[in-house]
């Protein structure tokens, strides 16, 4: 929002919120009222081009976006290094906003003026036309206007809101107020209207130049440079004809230079052109190569969970994870990603952040949580990170289990000589379980299968002399037989006399609905497992996945770790900081633990909060 809104800030319906496609369905529907009901021979299917290109440029940015978010987790031609928080991904929540208002008024266009019914697919003397007024009075009209926005009184009131991002991706270029976007249509309409007036219209350059409009905006607030030196070199005035990344990214830090729109060519006329444009251009070129100290390995947990990614949509990584419906109806697109990223069969990063020195990569193996095993690909990846010099890498939040890799103490027996430190978080996690149950609690039930963090937290809840009871006889077994002589008379099975008693349960995200009804009124579970168990009974209280809020220095967190609330972690994965910012210098996987008192004096320290 503007510091001082103007008037027709908002747009017309900003109140439907999440629905507002619904404004279209008039106009779809009168689209193929019209159709149905005219003649076979003078039907004009160009009716349904405000639809189709709407859809187009939707799928074309949303393809910027994660193109962009992918190049700046790991590419060494970041432009701009400040972080991108939450406040910013909600501010540009409605960049399709512009789109809507563009199918609106095309559809009325064609209605409004007879020359903008039954258009041919293509005119060449039409696209000629529309690129000359760009290039001559759209380029000059939008130089001025854009300077006129950044006069106190306009800027303060309406282009403020563009600039409230410093960091830019590439929605960022449609983020205005309405009326701003009403100023746009009008200059970006000239060429059209001009060449559809004379005859010269055509469904295939109107639609190409708002594309390209797309693109080169697009291109603008990226943030990664990569148009290459060597095209300045062969065109040497190709720098009053185009513009780069680098040279857009200096208005949004610089504010009152570099105007132009697409041409620096009326910047470099009336002494706008931003002095240190050519430096960052060159800087931004070579690159520069950040050295990452952790890397966190991920994978896709359910089908739809790809989106959730922060390379997916953005505003549904925002958020924590929760099934939605019309993801469903996207079934062909799902299932393509998935078998693109089989095929690839390479990892690939999906964020990058920073807390004070250390710098943080999360990478994603190729993988959803359902196919196993990933051993070779988590091995790889390890090796990879091993190469690049990285410090420590996380396994934490992978969904693979004792079962399938030992805890990853079988990357170890496979690499006995590695420098980097493998953590799966496990000390971590039992810390964060056993300081989230009350300190009077004189008993606590383990339901499900036990594992290294289960172990953790029996063993911490013996010494204190608090009973360990186990639900299922044959976990029973697995945790005694771990549990040391001293502190066997604390291990009990379950009975329905001590079940019924007890009421805090540590449980993994299988118990069901039937196992659930066998505690009491008012029972505290406790998730031991990465997946939060399902919800049945509204008389007990469920606690989150083991999890802590993170310190406001860490940066660059705009997306959420799978269904945990914002700026919050699973404590896997903050267990892979701490041992980096600790210089800890053994591994922390397979039977290997850590002091859990430690650890979790540790995590406070730094900053780290229970959740």
């Amino acid at each position: 929002m503007a510091s001082k809104p103007g008037l027709l800030t908002d747009w017309p319906w900003s109140f439907l919120g999440s629905n507002k496609y619904l404004v279209l369905v008039p106009l779809l529907g009168h689209a193929a009222a019209t159709l149905l009901t005219t003649e076979s021979k003078e039907r004009d299917y160009g009716l349904l081009f405000p639809f189709y290109l709407l859809v187009l440029r939707l799928i074309h940015n949303q393809l910027w976006i994660t193109l962009s978010r992918f190049q700046t987790a790991r590419s060494k031609h970041r432009i701009q290094f400040k972080s991108i928080e939450f406040q910013q991904v909600d501010r540009e929540r409605h960049w399709d906003d512009q789109v809507i208002m563009y199918s609106i008024l095309i559809y009325a266009g064609m209605f409004i003026f007879p020359e903008g019914k039954h258009l041919p697919f293509w005119n060449t003397k039409g696209a000629v036309i529309i690129t000359l007024l760009h290039v001559g009075p759209v380029e000059f009209i939008y130089y001025w206007a854009h300077r006129a926005l950044h006069h106190h009184y306009l800027y303060s009131r309406y282009h403020s809101h563009h600039h409230s991002s410093f960091v830019t991706e590439p929605v960022t270029a449609t983020v205005h107020p309405f009326a701003e976007h009403i100023l746009y249509f009008f200059i970006f309409s000239l060429p059209v209207m001009v060449a559809v007036y004379a005859g010269d219209g055509s469904i295939g350059a109107v639609g190409g130049y708002i594309v390209w409009n797309d693109i080169m905006n697009n291109v603008g607030h990226c943030n990664f440079e990569f148009v290459p030196t060597w095209a300045f070199k062969m065109i040497p005035f190709l720098k009053y004809l185009m513009y780069t990344p680098s040279f857009h990214s200096l208005h949004h830090s610089q504010i009152h230079t570099n105007f132009s729109l697409f041409m620096p060519l009326y910047d470099h006329m009336y002494g706008t052109m931003d002095k240190t444009t050519d430096n960052l251009y060159e800087i931004s070129t070579i690159g520069r190569e950040d050295k990452i100290d952790v890397v966190h390995l991920t994978h896709p947990t359910s089908l739809h969970s790809i989106y959730q990614l922060r390379l997916g949509f953005s505003y549904l990584a925002s958020q924590p994870y929760t099934s939605k419906w019309y993801l469903w109806s996207m079934w062909p697109v799902t299932t393509f990603l998935m078998l693109v990223i089989w095929i690839f069969n390479c990892t690939f990063t999906v964020e990058k952040q920073k807390l004070d020195k250390l710098e943080m990569q999360v990478w994603a193996i190729p993988r959803y949580s359902f196919h196993k095993p990933i051993n070779y690909l988590i091995e790889k990846a390890i090796l990879d990170a091993e190469s690049r010099g990285i410090k420590v890498i996380s396994l934490g939040l992978l969904n693979q289990g004792e079962e399938l890799n030992t805890n990853g103490e079988i990357y170890l027996q496979k690499n006995d000589k590695l420098k980097i430190r493998v953590v799966d978080g496990s000390t971590l996690a039992a810390a964060v379980i056993f300081n989230t149950i009350p300190k009077e609690t004189s008993q606590v039930l383990f339901a499900g299968h036990i594992t290294k963090t289960c172990y953790l937290v029996a063993l911490e809840l013996c010494k204190k002399g608090s009973q360990v009871i186990v639900q299922r006889p044959e976990e029973f077994k697995k945790l005694k037989s771990r549990v040391p002589t001293e502190f066997q008379d604390c291990m009990v099975r379950a009975s329905s006399s001590n079940r019924f008693k007890c009421k805090v349960w540590l449980v993994d995200n299988e118990l069901n609905e039937r196992e659930q009804r066998r505690a009491p009124t008012g029972t505290m579970f406790i998730p031991f497992s990465m997946f939060p168990v399902k919800e049945t009974r509204k008389d007990c209280v469920y606690h989150s996945t083991p999890s802590m809020k993170i310190p406001p220095k860490l940066e660059n967190v705009h997306s959420c770790e799978n269904w945990l609330p914002r700026r919050v972690m699973s404590a896997w994965r903050v267990a892979g900081i701490l041992h980096a910012l600790e210089g800890w210098e053994w591994h922390e996987c397979g039977n290997a633990v850590l002091d859990i008192n430690k650890v979790w004096s540790s995590a406070l320290n730094h900053g780290f909060q229970p959740s």
